[in-house]
């Protein structure tokens, strides 16, 4: 079963193709975008070798050749150094305009050579081939490209849409179990941001996705996209609605940025943290039902998620600390800091009328049980 997403943006408009053993098919999806028969992929370590043979079996079907190159795997990859690298070895590789990039790997690898692409003689096309479930369901799709700055995380890129993304269900098979659940912590935000009856139905079948179910992993990823791409469509730049995609974040980047962006926490563990700590924010000024967060929390316990800070190891800083962290997050306007709160699940919204004393009581309290 294969199933199609249509990201609609005028003279941008991309497919998101999702379904098991793309990879042996990729030839026959990337060879009509293709000037001439050859690709450039960049891929990390970890990832080229369990699935760049596969990759390269289903393009050469099509008798499209490849070079490739592979970084080392982790989110300090995502830095000056490495996009210099990846941008220097494109231009020894005589990459043209009119050629295709591919970035083969999980939300590093997109942003990362996303980001070179965009950059490249002024924006070179590329294809996203998410390998992870986080990649497949939100950073692959939507065009947001960059590196982490020692300031915070994605705080230099550019928006610069993909030609085409190829979600390959069954590379999520080779997925640890954490890296799984990692990426599910994106998965269950579309339900808490925008569709209750997603997250119900998640709350039914989510124990059957992460324990291998195709059919529920299918599902799962193919609304997910459908979510962002509507709201890709509406506000690809962020002025509006495209925020709401954020729901979890403003916290959870703070986290990461406390922890090094480190395997200390996964970013999609970061996302299921923050996601809780905004429904409680929510609860704490009376705009959802005090059972909300404990409905969030229960969730994601019962999926052996992350769900608070005390579940992160290792010292973090007090809450003033990471309110001053959040201060550095991209949704800043005019140094307010802005957060997406909710009336409840599928409810959310963008406010920057927060009060300071109430966040730093949810962060002192959140840091109290550790």
């Amino acid at each position: 079963m294969v199933e199609t997403v249509h990201v609609d943006l005028p003279g941008r408009a991309y497919d998101v193709v999702i379904g098991p053993d793309l990879l042996a098919q990729a030839g026959s999806y990337i060879a009509p975008i293709l000037h001439r028969p050859k690709v450039t992929v960049i891929t990390d370590k970890t990832v080229g070798a369990l699935h760049l043979a596969a990759l390269e079996a289903g393009l050469a079907t099509a008798g499209i050749t490849l070079q490739a190159l592979s970084l080392p795997p982790g989110e300090a990859t995502k830095s000056w150094s490495q996009l210099e690298h990846c941008v220097d070895w494109l231009l020894s590789q005589k990459v043209e305009r009119n050629d295709v990039v591919i970035a083969f790997g999980g939300g590093v690898i997109g942003d990362l050579v996303g980001f070179a692409a965009a950059i490249l003689r002024r924006g070179v096309r590329f294809v996203q081939i998410p390998t992870s479930l986080l990649a497949q369901v939100d950073s692959s799709v939507g065009g947001k490209t960059g590196i982490n700055a020692t300031q915070g995380k994605n705080l230099i890129g550019a928006f610069h849409q993909p030609s085409l993304v190829l979600a390959d269900t069954a590379v999520l098979g080779t997925l640890s179990a954490r890296d799984f659940l990692a990426g599910y912590g994106e998965v269950v935000k579309y339900g808490m941001l925008g569709d209750a009856a997603f997250f119900d139905w998640l709350e039914k079948n989510a124990p059957a996705m992460a324990a291998g179910d195709m059919d529920a992993r299918i599902r799962a990823v193919r609304r997910s996209v459908e979510m962002k791409a509507d709201i890709v469509a509406r506000d690809e730049t962020e002025q509006g609605d495209r925020a709401l995609l954020n729901l979890g974040h403003t916290f959870c980047h703070a986290l990461e940025t406390a922890t090094g962006y480190s395997d200390r926490l996964l970013h999609g563990e970061g996302v299921a943290i923050g996601c809780a700590l905004a429904f409680e924010l929510s609860a704490r000024l009376g705009l959802c039902a005090q059972e909300t967060p404990s409905r969030v929390r229960a969730h994601l316990r019962n999926m052996g998620m992350k769900t608070d800070i005390s579940d992160i190891d290792g010292d973090l800083p007090d809450a003033e600390g990471l309110l001053a962290l959040m201060g550095q997050d991209k949704k800043v306007v005019d140094g307010q800091l802005r957060f997406i709160l909710a009336r409840g699940i599928g409810q959310a919204f963008v406010t920057s009328d927060v009060p300071r004393d109430v966040v730093l009581d949810v962060l002192r309290d959140a840091l109290r049980d550790r």
